[in-house]
């Protein structure tokens, strides 16, 4: 089911690339993903930054072996020309699909040069229109740590814009630090997607086998 997913997304001003080896360099991965910057990023992740080589290695064999197992759509994310940044990776995002639910799980981190430009709500269109439009998912959800602000601007406006909203409060539902911490949980029913966009969306998939990459 290695087809199941589109290697690259396009948006009008991202491009979104599988995050498989063949697609991502482990050394530019593992310079991103072990820079100083990523203490602000990992803030409110279950993760820290990457200590070796090794664990970028493992991050991006975990995109390759969940894209092939058809259970998650993961992509690095690149600005396009004209974009400050164009042609570096931003950040890391994607898309879990839960099969017997039929349900589409959004994921997402950005380096901190990369916060404030809207491309949160940017990939959740896109990917959200890949759910609805080509899975045939029925519901879209993103959580966030309660406590984190940035996050909870960035979704409730782009929810909004998708046709959907908060649904609560998960106590418990993440470990951070250790520590159990709160949840805030939102989706969106294709119906109401389909109701507030028409459907439409600005965004175009390619199933190419072998898309450009980033080495």
């Amino acid at each position: 089911m290695s087809d199941l997913y589109p290697a690259v997304v396009e948006t009008p001003r991202l491009r979104l690339v599988s995050r498989r080896p063949k697609h991502v360099g482990v050394h530019e991965a593992y310079d991103l993903c072990s820079a100083p910057e990523m203490d602000d990023v990992t803030r409110y992740m279950p993760w820290s930054r990457h200590e070796t080589p090794k664990v970028t290695k493992e991050f991006l064999d975990r995109g390759e072996s969940s894209w092939t197992d058809a259970e998650s759509a993961d992509y690095a994310i690149i600005p396009r020309e004209g974009e400050d940044g164009a042609g570096e990776i931003a950040g890391f995002g994607g898309l879990h699909t839960d099969w017997d639910r039929r349900v589409g799980e959004l994921g997402l981190w950005l380096r901190p040069r990369y916060w404030g430009r809207g491309y949160s709500g940017e990939r959740a269109a896109a990917l959200a229109a890949l759910a609805f439009d080509a899975l045939d998912l029925e519901v879209v959800s993103v959580s966030h740590v309660a406590t984190n602000e940035k996050s909870k601007r960035a979704i409730e406006k782009y929810m909004a814009a998708l046709g959907g909203g908060l649904d609560g409060r998960e106590p418990n539902s993440i470990i951070i630090d250790g520590d159990p911490t709160d949840e805030l949980r939102y989706s969106v029913s294709r119906e109401d997607w389909l109701a507030t966009t028409g459907g439409d969306f600005d965004a175009e998939f390619r199933w190419d086998a072998d898309p450009d990459g980033v080495r």
